[in-house]
């Protein structure tokens, strides 16, 4: 769990762009699957090569419930009981009786494949799996026990500001966990590692050594406490690390797309793309799928910025050069949108506000100037890309807000959004509306963050209007809710669960009951909703005429409790009624 939308650090780019680089830059669309158009679909007169019977949760209002579903050619062609579906089968159809309930395959519209890859395999020290900041050494020690005499153990995700007075992971406390070995921990924000003294050794820095230019080696009475700080620093610390090869990063691109398809997820959206190795990412997502079918539907956002363009035009114009458009590739990995990013994180007090933090004289900053940030937006736009902005404070939805109303009139049909949209105004979801952009909320900074949020770092009047799903609805809006991978766990079904409850994990308190949704609301917004940000309208529901995509989970949550949605078991994921996942 991480506390930022995952960006593309320096430290990122030097690990994992030479491997990605060698994928080169030549795209070549696999086209698995149900053909895109409609026209394309074979003869009506023909029998179904699938038929799927049990109980399904077609996700569709006015027809909640089936008992069995034919699908031909991938998309499903009916929906109703075994006996209306009879005259759609033959002998060549291929009966699935699925052991649990079919739902809609959920929709993730906003995580992040590439800059997981760092440390997909080192351990998890997140609050969600260390409440306690002592439980952060209990499990540190057990890994430096599992881990090899003399290799590095490496550690992710560790966030002071979930714990009281916001402790730091000092050398002394490491050297309690090993000296005969590294010992490295990741800060969840990665602009900050932690070292042993072993690890600071390994690395060459000593007391002495100089502070790098944008970096910090911190200090106490000129000894080096083993934090470091901001990409130089921390690129130091892990100078000696193996980078991975190729063939490496596809493993992980796997296990990761694994991750989701084992929450039920069969799309989602890759929220910024290119920040490692630019067009070298899209080709290796089709290499890969063309190889084997990628286990969940890629949707990629380009980003606005790229390693030796100076401008945003030159951006544009390179991504258009290498042929990655608006909806080019296929049904599997499909270019979708623009990435900007307007300010930084609420947690690490970056994210831009109209009032200071508590305790503090600044409330953030934004990443552009009025000037630049419609220069940015335009140069998507031009091409025709779906607008993504990331606004977390309530003042960069403003500063995003007043440039979309003065360039979006006449293009809002491309469903621009505002990714998280933390902290909103009832005034600004109306404008969001009449404009043209749709939230789509982290809800998780509801559920591990609310408390935090309400008691230290932005109080309880602003933290009351946190992932204000039910006021969107209200305001006429269609949002989604995303995890913004590995800013936390993709668990759709968890995000429901927090949209409905507001419950917090700290104190299990209700934060602002009135932005509690119902439950077709907050499903909607991992299904449909989601389905319909991403521009995947032949998805989220199981209607005729959609793709057969779909879960298989052990609890139909149209019917339980919201409560246990986060404990449903999925079973199984299918695309195009192929086989995807099973557990």
């Amino acid at each position: 769990m991480s506390d930022t939308c995952a960006a593309a650090t320096p430290l990122s780019r030097d690990r994992l762009a030479p491997a990605i680089a060698a994928a080169g830059a030549a795209i070549t669309p696999a086209h698995y699957g149900a053909p895109a158009e409609s026209g394309e679909r074979s003869a009506p007169t023909a029998k179904a090569d699938l038929l799927v019977v049990g109980r399904i949760a077609t996700g569709d209002p006015a027809a909640p419930r089936a008992e069995a579903m034919a699908v031909r050619d991938g998309r499903i062609v009916a929906l109703g009981s075994t006996a209306d579906l009879d005259g759609l089968t033959g002998p060549a159809t291929t009966v699935l009786s699925p052991d649990g309930v079919v739902i809609p395959g959920l929709i993730e519209p906003h995580a992040h494949i590439w800059v997981s890859l760092l440390t997909l395999e080192w351990t998890d020290v997140s609050h969600a799996v260390c409440p306690r900041f002592d439980d952060v050494v209990t499990v540190l020690k057990a890994a430096a026990h599992a881990t090899p005499a003399g290799q590095y153990v490496l550690a992710k995700l560790f966030d002071p500001s979930l714990y009281p007075g916001e402790p730091a992971l000092t050398r002394d406390i490491l050297d309690r966990v090993a000296t005969d070995r590294p010992v490295i921990v990741l800060n969840a924000s990665m602009h900050f590692a932690y070292a042993n003294s072993a690890a600071l050794d390994a690395a060459g820095i000593t007391d002495a050594t100089p502070q790098p230019s944008g970096g910090t080696l911190d200090k106490r009475d000129g000894r080096l406490t083993g934090v470091v700080g901001e990409s130089p620093a921390v690129t130091m610390l892990l100078a000696n690390l193996p980078r991975p090869t190729a063939a490496e990063v596809g493993r992980g691109i796997r296990h990761v797309l694994n991750e989701f398809a084992g929450a039920g997820v069969t799309s989602m959206r890759e929220a910024m793309t290119g920040t490692l190795a630019g067009v070298s990412e899209i080709a290796m997502l089709h290499q890969l799928n063309g190889a084997e079918r990628l286990p969940v539907r890629v949707s990629t956002a380009q980003f606005s910025s790229l390693a030796g363009c100076a401008t945003p035009a030159e951006v544009a114009q390179a991504w258009k050069a290498a042929g990655v458009t608006p909806f080019s590739g296929d049904a599997m990995v499909r270019a979708d949108a623009w990435k900007i990013v307007a300010d930084g994180s609420n947690q690490g007090r970056s994210g831009y506000f109209l009032q200071p933090y508590l305790g503090e004289t600044s409330g953030g900053h934004a990443n552009w100037t009025p000037e630049s940030l419609r220069e940015v937006m335009r140069a998507g736009l031009d091409d025709g890309w779906q607008l993504m902005i990331h606004t977390n404070g309530d003042a960069a939805v403003e500063f995003a807000l007043q440039a979309a109303e003065e360039l979006l009139p006449g293009r809002d049909a491309l469903r621009h959004r505002f990714e998280h949209a933390s902290v909103t105004t009832d005034d600004q979801l109306a404008r969001m509306a009449a404009v043209g952009v749709s939230p789509s909320f982290l809800m998780d900074h509801v559920y591990y963050w609310g408390a935090a949020f309400r008691d230290t770092i932005l109080g309880p009047a602003r933290a009351a209007r946190l992932g204000r799903l039910a006021s969107a609805l209200r305001a006429g809006l269609r949002p989604s809710l995303h995890s913004d991978y590995n800013v936390t766990t993709v668990q759709p079904l968890r995000s429901a669960r927090t949209a409905v409850l507001r419950r917090l994990e700290a104190d299990g308190t209700v934060l602002a009951p009135e932005e509690r949704v119902s439950a077709a609301e907050a499903l909607a917004a991992i299904t449909a909703d989601a389905a319909w940000q991403i521009h995947a309208d032949d998805r989220g529901a199981l209607t005729a005429g959609r793709r057969a995509d779909f879960a298989v989970v052990d609890a139909d949550p149209w019917t339980s409790d919201p409560e246990s949605w986060d404990r449903i078991a999925v079973n199984a994921t299918y695309i195009d009624g192929v086989p995807a996942f099973t557990a």
